[in-house]
C-alpha cells in the first residue's frame, strides 16, 4: 500500500478532528477543518450512524494516519505490543509515541509529523551521538537527539525553534539553545494531542 499523497486536510475532515497534519497551517484561520467542518466527498455532510465495526476501524484509521503509518507498519506495532507486559492498546501509543519521527516533531525539530520524517530520512539528526535516518525507530528513555552540527546553521531548523508554537510535552527534555533532545521517561496517554480510544483498535484485531 502506497503512502497517502493527496490533500491532508481531507484526512482530518474524514476523522471528523485536527490531526496537525500541515504544521502551522492547523494552528491557523487556513485549516480545512475549521472552515468545512463535514466529510470530504459529494455525501459528505450526511450524517451516517457507524456500526460497531466501522467505529472500530474509524478509531484504526485516525490512530494510523495521525501518526502517519502505514497499515502494515501500524499492524506489527500491535503484535509487538502484545507481546510486551501490560495492556496492549497502552503499548500499541507508548511505542508510536516513541517513533523517532514523531519525537522530533515533539520536541519541536519539525513543524508536523511529515516534515519530521522527510528531515530524518534526509540525515540531519544523531541519536546517542550516531547517525540516525529512520524514522520508524523506536525511542528509549535516555536517547539524545541532537541536530547535526552541519544543519544547526540552517535558517529553517533556527526559524523552527525560535517560532516554535508547542510545548514538548513531560516526557522530553529540549535544549534550543544546543539543538539537542532527550527522551526521560514513558510517555503517558494524557501527554497525546487527540483523544484516542485505543480499546476500540484493541477490539479491531481481537476478531
Amino acid at each position: 500500500m502506497a503512502r497517502y499523497t493527496g490533500p491532508v486536510c481531507r484526512i482530518c475532515r474524514r476523522e471528523g478532528l485536527k490531526l496537525y497534519l500541515k504544521g502551522d497551517r492547523c494552528y491557523s484561520d487556513k485549516c480545512g477543518i475549521g472552515r468545512r467542518n463535514y466529510a470530504p466527498g459529494q455525501h459528505g455532510q450526511n450524517n451516517k450512524k457507524l456500526t460497531n465495526h466501522g467505529i472500530q476501524l474509524r478509531e484504526k484509521q485516525k490512530v494510523r494516519k495521525y501518526y502517519g503509518v502505514l497499515e502494515g507498519q501500524f499492524h506489527e506495532y500491535f503484535n509487538m505490543a502484545e507481546k510486551m507486559s501490560g495492556k496492549a492498546g497502552d503499548n500499541l501509543l507508548k511505542l508510536l509515541e516513541l517513533r523517532f519521527d514523531n519525537v522530533i516533531y515533539r520536541l519541536g525539530f519539525a513543524s508536523s509529523r511529515p516534515e519530521a520524517r522527510q528531515l530524518v530520512v534526509h540525515g540531519h539528526f544523531t541519536v546517542n551521538g550516531k547517525k540516525a535516518d529512520i524514522p520508524s525507530m523506536v525511542l528509549s528513555a535516555g536517547d539524545v537527539i541532537e541536530i547535526k552540527e552541519k544543519s544547526q546553521s540552517s535558517a529553517k531548523f533556527k526559524e523552527l525553534i525560535e517560532n516554535h508554537k508547542k510545548t514538548a510535552p513531560q516526557w522530553l527534555q529540549v535544549d534550543p539553545d544546543n539543538f539537542t533532545g532527550r527522551v526521560i521517561a514513558e510517555p503517558a496517554k494524557e501527554d497525546i494531542e487527540i483523544p484516542i480510544e485505543e480499546h476500540l483498535i484493541v477490539e479491531w484485531y481481537s476478531k
